[in-house]
């Protein structure tokens, strides 16, 4: 084996490991879920600057963890191929995917209309 194949074969092996160390987990998933519905009510907010509807996003920001756990958790199935992950969830009659690699969340389909739908519910 010539020394550029070994060093190739190397970088290949260090990258494979750095992908499955940081590979997110559930609680990250929805962390991520989580953080996305705040910045969505933070433009919403700015829309709309009514008294009432920013007491009720203020406290639904207090309670945003248990809303996400409760809702998003049990309702999303995740695909863990070492690597990388891939989270489908289904809820609030929307599918939302996401692929998930090296810390990082790559929304695919339905986020959008997820957090529109929660804010909703919320309102």
């Amino acid at each position: 084996m010539k020394i550029w194949q070994l060093l190739i074969l190397v970088a290949v092996l260090t990258a494979s490991v750095a992908l499955a160390l940081t590979n997110p987990s559930m609680d990250a998933y929805l962390s991520f879920v989580e953080s996305e519905l705040g910045k969505a009510l933070d433009r919403h907010e700015s829309a709309t600057p009514n008294r009432e509807r920013a007491m009720v996003r203020t406290i639904f920001r207090a309670h945003s963890h248990e809303l996400v756990v409760s809702v998003v958790g049990p309702h999303t199935v995740r695909r863990n191929w070492g690597l990388f992950s891939f989270f489908e969830t289904t809820a609030l009659d929307t599918r939302i995917e996401v692929f998930a690699i090296g810390g990082r969340f790559i929304p695919l389909k339905g986020i959008d209309d997820a957090i529109l739908r929660l804010g909703r519910l919320a309102f």
